[in-house]
């Protein structure tokens, strides 16, 4: 069981370094290869550890192949998940080995005694290594791939190397997560009806034609990542931020950036604030009020608050209350997930340098970069799918979306390295938004902020830290029983949904979460839309159409920036 728990341990501890191998540097083979030499060059230096680890291993070796191995399959572990694992002497064996494996290259991390730094640096490298030998990664060592592969004569073999040559023709480099063919934006995703009723050279902005007879009076607007595209809150009709918000009779717009080209490298974080003070103007032309409720995700949350801090320095109140979802703008708390692992002053250079040179960052890159933050699940639980059992990938509509990649213009991803490097979101007067420093504890809203608890890329404890940034006193924290995008896209009617609501008065995320918090089942939308009601203003009849006199429709939604390549 002790070797078990170790490898368990590097899976999990692969799980939490995910912002290690932060996707807007990218990880270079540099710093993997230092990695291991690093543990290489301080093993050989302690002898003793490797011969001490090497004798435990051939030992638990002969104890395996005798059947009297006491190592059991890793709990929750779905690879190996199937019953030969355990039925088959054979492949307990081959199970028992893997485990035994991880858990001498673990011990030897530990006993190789660097700094902190270099032993997590370490334990991702490894955590990499040992989810590639899985032998549920090859078809010899999976008994479901050699069970299909009887059952078909072969034609399984066959099929999933037709989808090795498809994808690897491709040249995206990993294979294929959907089936594109399931999904068309604009038909059945992306499909509320609206209209674009206002466009710059940045964003398009759509106003959702109301289901209900009557409408709140102050606008809502959705400011999506630059990352991906913006109907991650339009996706089907069940799964549809938007379609929630107008049930909830919110006159609902929603921003779709552009995706930038090399023409457009010059795009920064102040060029996107400015696009949103634009569009919020054509909002609050159309409806006649003069504020509006903003949300805000990921990297959209990031632009979200630039652009509030601005608007509080300026004095504008353009905006009544904000919403952000699995946002992190204090970027001091990654260091509880060791998120600068390999983050420094060269690897930031080499980054800026690289996009500065293509003046995009490319969306497969950066897909990329995510899918080797959880291997087992977006690379290899793939190559078993689609090459070993030959099977087409499989439909599904936030996968779909996932895959739908924009780039990055190069000065906003080197506006974004610079948040990261200097925390200067979080500290008040350190950043300059179009001329005026920014204090978000100056910004004068009510805030709702979610977290994911098994967030991968913003911790959850990270958007806590970042929910006191604003004003406590009026700071709403959920906290979502999901991961990054599973917490965002949480409808009504998963049974296994919970979470967790309440002021963000305590001094630090853990001391929240041991309050006295009621667990509420469900999902957390219900609320957010009760508490946003509250702050939508009085009822009045729904507009009969859309857009205005000075901003008439321009297109049907989703408009036209959603689909260009």
């Amino acid at each position: 069981m002790k070797n078990s728990r170790a490898t368990s341990g590097v899976a999990q501890r692969a799980a939490h370094h995910t912002l290690a191998a932060n996707p807007l540097i990218g990880l270079r083979r540099r710093e993997l290869g230092a990695a291991a030499a690093t543990l290489v060059k301080r093993l050989s230096g302690r002898p003793g550890v490797v011969a001490s680890q090497s004798l435990k291993l051939a030992a638990e070796a002969a104890r395996i192949a005798a059947g009297r191995s006491k190592i059991a399959t890793p709990s929750g572990d779905r690879r190996f998940a199937d019953p030969a694992w355990a039925e088959s002497g054979v492949y307990r064996r081959v199970l028992q080995s893997y485990v035994a494996l991880g858990g001498a290259l673990e011990r030897c991390i530990e006993g190789a005694r660097m700094d902190a730094r270099s032993t997590e640096r370490a334990r991702f490298v490894a955590s990499l290594l040992v989810d590639a030998l899985a032998p549920t990664n090859f078809v010899a060592g999976n008994p479901a791939a050699l069970r299909k592969l009887v059952d078909t004569r072969g034609a399984s073999i066959l099929r999933g190397f037709a989808n090795f040559v498809e994808d690897l023709s491709s040249g995206r480099g990993l294979p294929r997560q959907v089936d594109v063919r399931a999904y068309a934006v604009g038909r059945n995703l992306a499909a509320s009806a609206g209209a674009v009723v206002f466009r710059n050279e940045m964003l398009e902005l759509i106003q959702y034609a109301p289901t209900t007879p009557s409408v709140h009076a102050r606008p809502l607007l959705i400011v999506p990542p630059q990352i991906n595209k913006f109907y991650v809150f339009d996706l089907t009709p069940a799964n549809s931020i938007v379609g929630a918000a107008l049930g909830s009779g919110l006159r609902t717009f929603a921003v779709s950036w552009r995706n930038p080209r090399r023409e457009h490298a010059a795009w920064g974080l102040d060029d996107y604030v400015g696009a949103l003070d634009e569009a919020a103007g054509a909002m609050t032309e159309i409806t006649g009020s003069p504020d509006i409720n903003v949300f805000g995700a990921c990297s959209g949350g990031i632009t979200l608050s630039a652009w509030l801090g601005y608007l509080a320095a300026s004095r504008k109140r353009t905006v009544r209350s904000a919403t952000l979802a699995v946002c992190v703008l204090d970027t001091d708390s990654f260091a509880d997930t060791t998120a600068g692992l390999f983050v420094n002053e060269s690897t930031v250079a080499a980054a800026k340098a690289a996009s500065r040179k293509r003046g995009v960052v490319e969306g497969t890159d950066l897909a990329r970069m995510f899918a080797w933050m959880r291997p087992n699940d977006l690379v290899w639980n793939y190559v078993v799918n689609n090459y070993l059992l030959g099977n087409d990938p499989p439909a599904n509509e936030i996968l779909f979306w996932n895959n739908d990649t924009t780039r990055l213009p190069a000065r906003l991803h080197s506006d974004f390295l610079d948040l990261f490097e200097n925390n200067a979101l979080a500290r008040p007067r350190r950043l300059a938004v179009r001329k005026r420093k920014v204090d978000l504890s100056k910004v004068d809203v009510d805030t709702y902020f979610v977290g994911g608890l098994t967030d991968h890329i913003t911790p959850w404890q990270g958007v806590y830290r970042t929910a006191r940034t604003y004003a406590a006193s009026r700071t709403t924290f959920v906290l979502s029983n999901g991961g990054h995008i599973q917490s965002l896209i949480n409808p009504p009617g998963n049974k296994r949904s919970w979470f967790v609501a309440a002021p963000a008065r305590a001094a630090t995320a853990d001391g929240w979460l041991a309050g006295r918090r009621k667990k509420n089942e469900g999902s957390w939308w219900p609320h957010w839309q009760a508490w946003l009601v509250k702050r939508s203003g009085t009822r009045k009849p729904a507009p009969a159409a859309l857009g205005s006199k000075r901003h008439a429709v321009i297109a049907a939604a989703p408009g036209a920036y959603v689909t260009e390549r």
